[in-house]
């Protein structure tokens, strides 16, 4: 769980902080961009978006150290983590779309540290774990529905 027992008003500010960087203009077209054209269906799909040549390559760089910043604040202590996941859920959403090929992703982009920070907020708070079971049926059934179409 979260180390702050109780969110205060530094947490509030925080928050406010991140909103406000989650609507400059690059990061909202990013984040419009990665969650409209990225939904992998096989590691290729994974592998591809992080290649250079990849038109969503700079949005899903810009996202996913977005949100592995943010969800940190949580593993660290420094935000209380159900405060966080009340107005961050997005970045789960990315990391649900990653994480049927975690494993891999961490051996093969030579990154054993990627995505711990949204593995963390959706294993250990309780909002956290809501919102990602959520998402993991919405990717789930978008990979049955692939698999299904051959």
């Amino acid at each position: 769980m979260s180390k702050k027992k109780h969110p205060d008003h530094h947490d509030a500010e925080l928050a406010l902080k991140l909103y406000e960087l989650r609507r400059e203009s690059v990061m909202r077209e990013s984040r419009t961009s990665l969650l409209a054209g990225f939904l992998p269906l096989s590691w290729e799909d994974v592998l591809a978006i992080t290649r250079p040549e990849h038109p969503l390559n700079a949005a899903f760089r810009q996202c996913s150290t977005y949100w592995e910043m943010t969800y940190s604040m949580a593993r660290h202590g420094v935000m209380h983590g159900e405060f966080l996941m009340e107005s961050s859920g997005e970045g789960l959403l990315l990391f649900t779309r990653i994480e049927p090929w975690l494993e891999q992703y961490r051996q093969q982009t030579g990154n054993p540290l990627a995505f711990r920070n949204a593995e963390w907020v959706a294993k250990e708070t309780d909002l956290g774990k809501l919102i990602a079971e959520r998402f993991r049926k919405r990717m789930k059934a978008q990979l049955e529905a692939a698999a299904a179409k051959g």
